[in-house]
């Protein structure tokens, strides 16, 4: 049985989110973030030394990165679903996808949080990370130009991956400029799989 420490409003809920559109039965461990420090608890720490959030814990080992965690997932449980065969052409978008999704795509996230963190809003700091910010979303944007998804008319767990970027953009930025994403991220906020991530996994507050 596969065990997902959980934690609230983090991005443990891609982790959960996937493990419910895969149908896959999984035992849930809840963490909820300090009301103040936001971080999240010392318990995570019993789970993998890391101490962050989302850890899987399987029967070859407890692992964290949610990037690692649905490769993982995928390998041994999808049967062939939400990822390219490994001699499909969508393969190469699919893996930029995925890496994008926890590197270039969340490292001006990063930037814009710790900055406002640190009252640096409107610095020349804050300013960098906005056009790092706006790189990554416009090309998501011009990705999404006339298909449904991420790779065309299927959807996969890149969309799943991605939307952690559109959702904090959301938040911390707007997204109105950006309809191809605003119109994709409400695709999938609408799906079935995520709406019970929600009622199962407890309020999200990055989603529509």
């Amino acid at each position: 049985m596969l065990k997902l420490h959980h934690l609230n409003h983090s991005r443990s809920s891609r982790v959960f989110w996937l493990l419910e559109e895969l149908g896959l039965p999984f035992e849930v461990v809840f963490h909820e973030r300090h009301p103040e420090t936001r971080m999240g608890p010392p318990a995570l720490k019993a789970a993998h030394p890391i101490g962050k959030a989302p850890v899987l814990e399987t029967d070859d080992g407890a692992i964290v990165e949610s990037g690692a965690i649905i490769d993982f997932i995928l390998r041994r449980h999808g049967n062939g679903a939400l990822a390219p065969a490994n001699d499909s052409p969508d393969l190469l978008r699919y893996l930029e996808w995925m890496n994008i999704a926890v590197s270039i795509g969340t490292n001006p996230i990063m930037l814009k949080v710790y900055g406002l963190a640190a009252g640096l809003q409107g610095t020349e700091f804050d300013q960098r990370a906005d056009a790092e910010f706006a790189g990554v979303l416009g090309f998501i944007e011009q990705s999404l130009e006339g298909r449904p998804y991420l790779l065309g008319d299927t959807f996969t767990a890149a969309d799943i991956q991605v939307s952690f970027v559109a959702e904090l953009a959301r938040v911390l930025i707007g997204i109105d400029a950006y309809p191809n994403m605003a119109a994709w991220l409400l695709r999938l906020h609408a799906r079935p799989a995520f709406r019970a991530t929600i009622e199962k996994g407890g309020d999200y507050a990055y989603a529509s």
